[in-house]
C-alpha cells in the first residue's frame, strides 16, 4: 500500500508539476524582461527549486519499483541532496516572498527605495548555499543498497541532531517568519482603503500559503523532531515525505495562476 501511494503521489507530481512550473517559468521570463522585481526573483527561484525536485522524481520511482536497484555511486548522493534539499529551498523562498509582501505593505515608501534586484539575488544565493550545505550534512553512507534510507546506530546518532537542526533553522523558523509576515499583511490591508474583493483575495492567498507550508512541509519536519527524541529512523518518515512532494505542483496553482 505504501509503495502504491508513493508511486501515485510522485506520478501525479510529475504530471501536474512539470507543465505548471514550466509555464510559470515562461511567464516569469516575460515579466522579468519588462521589469525585474524582488518577489519575481524569489518566485523564479521557487519555480526552479520545484522543477529540480520534480525532474529527479523518476529516480525515486525506480527505487520504489525495483527495491534492489543499486544506482551509480555518484547518483545516489546527488539525487538525495536534490530530493531533500529542495524541500527546504522551497520553504525558504516561500518565506522570502512573504517577507517581501509584508515589507511592501507595511513600509511601502522605505521598501520602494531599498528593494533592489541585486539584494534579492544575494538572498537567493545565500538560500541555495545554505540549503546545499545542510543537505550535504545529512548524506551519510547507507547500509546495503538503500540509498541513504537505512542507518547503523552510530550513523543515526550523528544524523538525528543534524536533521533536528535543519528542521529548526530551515522550517520552524521560516514558518514563524511567514506566519508573522502574512498576519502583518492582513492587518495592514484590513485598515487600508483597498477594495473588499482585493482584501479577500489577499486573505485567501495568505491562508493558502500558510496551509501549504504547514501541511506540505510540517509532517516531514515533525518526523525529524520525533526521530531525534526517540533516537530512531522512523518508518513513517517516508509517508511524511509525500505531502512535501505535492508542494511542487501546488506552488504554481496558488501563486502563479
Amino acid at each position: 500500500p505504501l509503495d502504491t501511494l508513493t508511486l501515485a503521489v510522485y506520478s501525479l507530481t510529475i504530471l501536474l508539476g512539470v507543465p505548471a512550473n514550466a509555464l510559470a517559468l515562461f511567464i516569469f521570463y516575460r515579466r522579468a524582461r519588462a521589469r525585474l522585481t524582488p518577489n519575481l526573483i524569489y518566485m523564479i527561484n521557487l519555480c526552479v527549486s520545484d522543477l529540480a525536485f520534480i525532474l529527479l522524481l523518476p529516480l525515486k520511482i525506480l527505487e520504489v519499483i525495483w527495491p534492489d536497484w543499486s544506482p551509480p555511486s555518484f547518483l545516489c548522493p546527488f539525487n538525495s541532496m536534490v530530493h531533500f534539499g529542495t524541500l527546504y529551498t522551497s520553504a525558504c523562498f516561500l518565506t522570502a516572498v512573504s517577507a517581501g509582501r509584508y515589507l511592501s505593505a507595511a513600509f511601502p515608501l522605505h521598501y520602494r527605495r531599498c528593494k533592489k534586484p541585486l539584494y534579492s539575488c544575494l538572498v537567493c544565493v545565500a538560500i541555495w548555499c545554505l540549503n546545499s550545505l545542510g543537505a550535504n550534512a545529512t548524506l551519510f553512507t547507507g547500509n546495503g543498497s538503500a540509498c541513504y534510507q537505512e542507518f547503523s546506530p552510530e550513523q543515526l546518532a550523528l544524523l538525528a541532531p543534524v536533521r533536528l537542526e535543519l528542521s529548526v533553522a530551515l522550517f520552524f523558523l521560516p514558518l514563524v517568519i511567514t506566519a508573522f509576515c502574512y498576519a502583518g499583511c492582513i492587518h495592514v490591508l484590513m485598515k487600508s482603503h483597498l477594495h473588499q474583493q482585493k482584501k479577500r483575495r489577499a486573505v485567501r492567498l495568505a491562508v493558502a500559503t500558510l496551509s501549504i507550508f504547514v501541511l506540505c512541509f510540517g509532517p516531514y519536519n515533525v518526523s525529524h523532531v520525533v526521530g531525534y527524541a526517540r533516537g530512531e529512523n522512523l518508518w513513517w518518515r517516508k509517508v511524511a515525505m509525500l505531502p512535501g512532494a505535492c508542494n511542487a505542483f501546488l506552488d504554481p496553482l496558488i501563486f502563479y495562476f
